[in-house]
């Protein structure tokens, strides 16, 4: 027997805000039954589990334990890192590196860290 990985979720102190940020991350919809001050909400998308945000009242006080990576589909790991600083989220740390590789650690609206990683071009490029 085995487990199947339903969602992924993700605490937040306004859930539908926040599935609205990553909706327009992923370029995936939310569940057409969310609305605005909903309590769960879900990103559906097009493959494996969902992203679901779950409000809860205390914040985010400490780095997450477990977060997402991103990795562009038709564009640099550069020009989608800069493409979701002006969807609002915020860079944490910077460890792409002068040859190309490494990553960005970004955060969300609600502060969960997630990473942007170089495209699967860039890595072919690269050699890597």
């Amino acid at each position: 027997m085995v487990s199947v990985l339903q969602n992924v979720a993700i605490d937040c102190a306004d859930a539908y805000e926040l599935a609205c940020f990553w909706s327009r991350v992923t370029g995936r919809p939310l569940d057409p039954e969310d609305r605005p001050g909903a309590r769960e909400t879900q990103v559906m998308l097009a493959e494996g589990p969902v992203l679901y945000f779950n409000q809860v009242p205390e914040g985010k006080t400490v780095k997450n334990r477990i977060h997402l990576c991103l990795r562009p589909e038709t564009t640099s790991r550069d020009l989608e890192v800069d493409r979701l600083l002006g969807l609002g989220a915020t860079l944490v740390g910077d460890h792409r590196n002068p040859d190309g590789s490494g990553w960005a650690v970004l955060a969300d609206p609600e502060g969960n860290e997630f990473c942007v990683l170089r495209s699967a071009s860039e890595r072919a490029a690269a050699g890597s």
